[in-house]
Parts: structure tokens; C-alpha cells; sequence
């Protein structure tokens, strides 16, 4: 039995996604990922790199955790803290490896069979499978921009 080939193609390009946005955190100091970044931001997943880094992880079992609700009711709530860089990889990858065994079997279903799912999402947003994977995609790679912009102003 072959796995889908678009579920593939879209948690590739997520672990791509992800491994830009490592690449960037591999060549900060770990006082740089804690500084403040955006002081007039009301929203505090955006004021420095690491807590931009926390939301993306955050987001990311949430995501993982809406694809699992397919096949059960498990959702894991992401509060780890993350205070260095290396912690922030390993968190990311660990995030992912969460987000391919979510799949469970759902890996080997039709487009027919995936298009039946829907995820009504906590922040008011409908998204069926194919949308709710390419939304992880450009919500890291809108993330990675607001970081290197960040580092722009050093």
C-alpha cells in the first residue's frame, strides 16, 4: 500500500519549512533568541525570537493534534519551555515527528477519502486537511520572515 502522495508533498514541505527556520536558529546566541525584539507588539508570541520560536512549536502540535483527531481524541497541549536555541531545535523536531505519527493510517486514504475532514480550528477558521497542512506550511515560513527581520535591526 503507497502513501498519499499529496499528504506527502505537504509534510515535506513542512519539515522544510521548519528546517529553514532551524538553519536561522542555529547561528544565534542563545541571549539573542531571549532578547526583546518588539516592544510595541501587544501580542506576546511576537515580542523575541524565542517567543515567535514557542508559538511556531505551540502551533504545530495544534495543528498535529487536529490531523490525530481523525483517528482519536488524543491532544497533546504543547507548555514545554524553550530557554536556549538547542532546546528550540530539538523542540521543532520533536514537533514534527509528532506531526508524522498523528497521521496514524490516514497516511494511506484517497484524496476522496481526506477531502471528508473538516476541522472547525480554536481560532475560528475551517480548514480541511489540505488547507489546515498548507496553513502550517506559511505559518512557519511567515514566522522565519518576521525573524530574519528581526535580525535585520541588529
Amino acid at each position: 500500500m503507497q502513501k498519499n502522495g499529496m499528504l506527502l508533498a505537504l509534510v515535506e514541505e513542512y519539515k522544510r519549512a521548519a528546517k529553514d527556520y532551524i538553519e536561522i536558529l542555529k547561528y544565534i546566541s542563545d541571549k539573542e533568541f531571549l532578547e526583546i525584539r518588539d516592544y510595541k507588539s501587544k501580542d506576546p508570541d511576537c515580542k523575541s525570537i524565542q517567543t515567535v520560536t514557542f508559538h511556531i512549536v505551540q502551533s504545530g502540535y495544534t495543528y498535529a493534534n487536529y490531523i490525530q483527531s481523525i483517528s482519536n481524541n488524543n491532544w497533546l497541549e504543547y507548555k514545554s519551555s524553550m530557554t536556549t536555541t538547542k532546546v528550540a531545535i530539538n523542540e521543532i523536531e520533536k514537533m514534527l515527528e509528532y506531526t508524522k505519527i498523528s497521521f496514524h493510517d490516514n497516511w494511506y486514504k484517497s484524496n476522496k477519502e481526506i477531502e471528508k475532514y473538516s476541522f472547525e480550528t480554536r481560532w475560528g477558521v475551517t480548514y480541511d486537511l489540505e488547507q489546515l497542512l498548507e496553513h502550517a506550511i506559511v505559518h512557519v515560513l511567515r514566522h522565519r520572515r518576521q525573524v530574519e527581520n528581526f535580525l535585520k535591526k541588529d
